[in-house]
């Protein structure tokens, strides 16, 4: 039956008691500690106001990070790439340090929603989502990421690859931790990295799959030693296919090795029939095809000639 206009979520206005601003992260614990699981943190709030629209969930108080200083801060320090909570989609596309040594990851950055959503999006909230098509979740995951999570009890660093619990479900509790670092080591010498991303639109699109590579080869080019492949959206989370990275490592790089990566690369996948994104058996068999060409691309950033 359809909906009556006033009904419809994005019409539907929000209820909250407060509108907090806190100037520094321990003044952020505190308020929420205060509220007692009635408060939740906003930075970009292009999921948190959809889903209090929505009534996904009910809150007292949103809790506006965007004033704390140094969240907002890309820093390179030595090998590794730090992003802060405040980052958005927008910087990480156009940030020098991550196009030159984590292509991927700006690639992918630049391929969410429009350009007025990626200039409030932050990629934290794409990863605190837990949403199993968040576009920075899977060449975060390729890059082989960590997040620093904090509450008011203290501080712990968590992998990536342990993060993502169930469809918008993470370990993160909104309610009272706040993600504020995400690091990675950044591309070097004889590493490549590739992210592919298959959408119906070039705009404000989900997207049908995401594959992103990150691989290592030896010095004359010719052996893949290491490989780091994630998908998403073909699984209740993204999620790093190890039977394939098991597959290519220490073989050749050969197109022979890359179509034995692309015949087992759905063993771990369980897309679902989608009117948004696809059938089932489409999304199989585009899961090949991208590992396949993630590789292939990836290989040659690394300097592999085919």
């Amino acid at each position: 039956m359809p909906q009556a206009f006033e009904e419809l979520h994005w019409r539907r206005d929000i209820s909250l008691k407060d509108y907090l601003v806190p100037e520094t992260l321990s003044q952020a614990l505190q308020m929420l500690r205060e509220y007692k699981g009635r408060a939740r943190i906003i930075a970009g709030g292009t999921d948190v106001i959809v889903a209090l629209r929505r009534c996904d969930y009910t809150v007292d108080a949103l809790v506006d990070i965007g004033r704390i200083p140094g969240l907002g801060l890309i820093e390179q320090q030595g090998d590794t790439i730090v992003l802060g909570a405040l980052v958005t989609h927008a910087q990480t596309e156009s940030s020098p340090p991550i196009r030159e040594k984590a292509g991927l990851l700006a690639t992918a950055s630049g391929a969410v929603g429009s350009p007025q959503i990626r200039t409030v999006a932050t990629v934290a909230g794409n990863l605190v989502s837990g949403q199993p098509a968040a576009d920075a979740s899977i060449p975060l995951l390729a890059l082989d990421a960590r997040v620093t999570v904090v509450s008011a009890d203290g501080e712990r660093t968590i992998p990536l690859s342990d993060f993502f619990l169930d469809v918008g479900k993470t370990v993160v509790d909104p309610t009272r931790e706040i993600l504020t670092r995400i690091e990675f080591k950044a591309l070097g010498s004889n590493r490549g990295g590739c992210s592919l991303r298959l959408s119906k639109r070039k705009a404000l699109s989900l997207p049908m799959l995401v594959c992103s590579v990150v691989v290592t080869v030896d010095d004359a080019k010719k052996t893949i030693t290491e490989a780091a492949i994630a998908l998403g959206p073909v699984a209740p989370t993204p999620f790093r296919s190890r039977l394939v990275e098991d597959v290519v490592k220490g073989k050749p790089a050969t197109l022979e090795t890359l179509q034995e990566a692309a015949e087992s690369a759905y063993a771990y996948c369980s897309p679902r029939d989608s009117l948004l994104r696809g059938s089932c058996d489409y999304r199989q068999e585009m899961v090949k095809v991208l590992v396949k060409r993630g590789l292939r691309r990836a290989l040659e950033d690394a300097g592999c000639v085919f």
